[in-house]
């Protein structure tokens, strides 16, 4: 399930994971297809339970830069769905630079949701997760390949 850069992630702790990304530049805007992995209890025992458990929902996300939009990948069958409008913007966590993955504008579904990433490591990009203007105690990974 896990590469080695989702397993470190998964084992750090949500305090290290907030310094990792706001540590991190923006990075480029993504193009293509990511592998997703949801850190919903990083640093404990469960994180790698949880993630498999959240990998039967969601696969990951599908970038087109040029367009400014993605979609998530669902389902074991990575079906396209809930789409985002993507731009460069100021973070809500820290105001610096970051990558917006803003839903408000193409999803009944997730429009209170905003994602902001930042890319980490080459092709590995760290994600935090709002709902409304209330950040969520979820984060999550995509590593491009």
């Amino acid at each position: 399930m896990a590469t080695r850069a989702f397993d470190e992630l998964l084992a750090s702790s949500p305090a290290e994971l907030d310094a990792c990304f706001g540590a991190a530049p923006a990075g480029a805007i993504p193009d293509g297809s990511a592998r997703g992995v949801a850190l919903l209890a990083p640093g404990t025992r469960a994180a790698r339970t949880l993630a498999a458990w959240a990998r039967t929902g969601w696969q990951g996300k599908t970038f087109d830069r040029a367009a400014g939009r993605l979609r998530n990948r669902l389902t074991p069958f990575g079906v396209l769905g809930i789409s985002a409008a993507v731009r460069e913007d100021r973070s809500w966590v820290d105001g610096e630079p970051c990558i917006v993955l803003d839903y408000s504008t193409t999803s009944w579904v997730a429009r209170p949701v905003r994602d902001e990433i930042r890319q980490v490591a080459p092709g590995l990009y760290l994600g935090v997760v709002f709902l409304g203007r209330r950040r969520l105690p979820v984060r999550f990974a995509l590593e491009f390949r």
